[in-house]
């Protein structure tokens, strides 16, 4: 298999990825932190429930429509922010900006992102947020956060589960961490993806787009990479969000919630809504899978704020999972990342496609005409 057209599956997409791209780059993709058991329990988390089937049931008549924050979207799910994406394939925060605007679903632009605020508003105006790392200069927070409102974002989604760089440990090895140096093995590898090391020098070395304004005139890619990594990640506290509660005037969103309590006081700090997450198993190697806390914090907010979930989707059933579970809306990082990394643009679109077809067939095979009649009377917890 060459294209993504032909992919049939996420992991069509995964593997077509991994033969594009160098190592080092998809090592960065696809890895988590320490032992992977991170990475390793978001998948076991889905596969502990089953569906149960409803037939004879009409189902001529199938939609996967979902409304977040005023808005309806085609399908319940969205792409997650997913840093230095441009490595993988250039231009690609653009790419998937447009390929979910084109598939009616939410784009959280990466706060690491390589490609400004103000880009990708103008490619997905309505569809696309913007996720804020907090720095240790207020100034600078301040200005992302006036930036982000100038440019037409209607929901912040503030990012809390990175206190500390992480041991990834892939990462360490292929010699990925600031300042980058990588390995040998993963200089010849480099040479070894031409067409990919053709298009990173054809468009030069990704940067961190929006945060080059504050590195200092004329700085270069290395020197923005420098300035970012001198800020984030940054100890935030629960003033620090009372703060941007104040200052934001849109929808404000908390990522990396796993505790109920923590949930129940962004409640009580004015916060919209929560992604229950565990940054896709690349911080804390034992941290729970957030479809294990799902229930837990969707039964402490009771219905007073929006609980919504990534970490682990490979499959449009895993996304009714947790539908049926209490998320009202799911994200995915990985998948889209692995099509722009397989394929640029058609890639993305292939892997917002093989979820939306999952989607609809799982709800066929279930006897649900759409997401309102899949409940947790569906699910059956075993092995």
């Amino acid at each position: 298999m060459t294209s993504s057209r032909n992919a049939i599956n996420i992991e069509d997409l995964r593997q077509l990825a991994r033969r594009r791209i160098a190592r080092i780059v998809f090592d960065y993709i696809d890895g988590g932190v320490e032992d992977e058991a991170g990475l390793l329990r978001n998948r076991e988390a889905f596969s502990r429930w089953r569906l149960v089937p409803h037939y004879l049931q009409d189902i001529s008549r199938r939609q996967q429509t979902a409304s977040l924050f005023g808005r309806d979207y085609a399908s319940p799910f969205g792409i997650a922010p997913t840093g230095l994406a441009a490595f993988a394939h250039p231009g690609a925060d653009l790419l998937l900006a447009q390929a979910a605007a084109e598939a009616n679903v939410p784009f959280i632009m990466s706060g690491a992102a390589t490609a400004s605020i103000e880009q990708v508003m103008a490619v997905a105006p309505r569809h696309a947020w913007f996720q804020l790392y907090v720095s240790r200069e207020t100034a600078v927070t301040e200005d992302l956060i006036r930036r982000a409102a100038a440019a037409g974002v209607e929901t912040l989604v503030l990012t809390v589960d990175v206190p500390v760089h992480s041991k990834r440990e892939r990462d360490w090895r292929n010699g990925f961490v600031p300042p980058v140096k990588p390995s040998m093995s993963c200089v010849l590898d480099m040479l070894c993806h031409p067409r990919w090391l053709a298009g990173l020098l054809r468009h030069g070395l990704p940067r961190f787009e929006n945060w080059a304004p504050y590195a200092g005139d004329k700085a270069s890619a290395r020197d923005i990479a420098a300035y970012f990594t001198s800020q984030i990640p940054f100890t935030q506290t629960w003033f620090d969000l009372e703060r941007i509660r104040r200052v934001w005037a849109g929808k404000l969103v908390l990522k990396g919630v796993l505790a109920p309590t923590d949930a129940l006081r962004a409640l009580d700090c004015g916060v919209d809504g929560v992604i229950v997450s565990n940054h896709g198993g690349r911080q804390l190697d034992c941290a729970p899978a957030p479809l294990e806390m799902l229930p837990a914090i969707r039964a402490a907010v009771a219905g007073q704020m929006t609980v919504m979930l990534d970490g682990g989707i490979r499959r449009g059933s895993d996304i009714l999972k947790a539908w049926a579970l209490g998320a009202d809306f799911t994200f995915v990082g990985r998948p889209a990342l692995y099509g722009v990394a397989a394929d640029g643009l058609p890639g993305a679109q292939r892997a917002l496609q093989i979820l939306q077809q999952e989607i609809d067939l799982t709800l066929a095979q279930l006897g649900c005409g759409d997401l309102g009649m899949l409940t947790g009377e569906l699910l059956r917890e075993g092995w």
